[in-house]
């Protein structure tokens, strides 16, 4: 099974953990998880789609600087 598939919110929050990040925070209107100076918005949808994870992905990258590879992802 391909790593990029749905996920379940309290998944992607561990495994968002296990990359640094601290959290998750209560917002105005959602909750958001915390890394040096960035924060990342955390839907409040119970599990994401295929394409919501690596749109998610794509902003966790971009903020640690560096790519998650499925591999990588699987393993977390």
């Amino acid at each position: 099974m391909s790593p990029w598939g749905p996920c379940k919110q309290r998944v992607f929050i561990r495994k968002l953990r296990k990359l640094g990040f601290g959290g998750p925070f209560q917002g105005s209107r959602h909750r958001f998880m915390v890394f040096s100076k960035h924060r990342l918005t955390v839907p409040s949808n119970p599990e994401y789609s295929t394409p919501q994870l690596r749109m998610l992905l794509r902003e966790v990258e971009e903020i640690i600087g560096r790519e998650v590879t499925e591999r990588e992802w699987a393993d977390l």
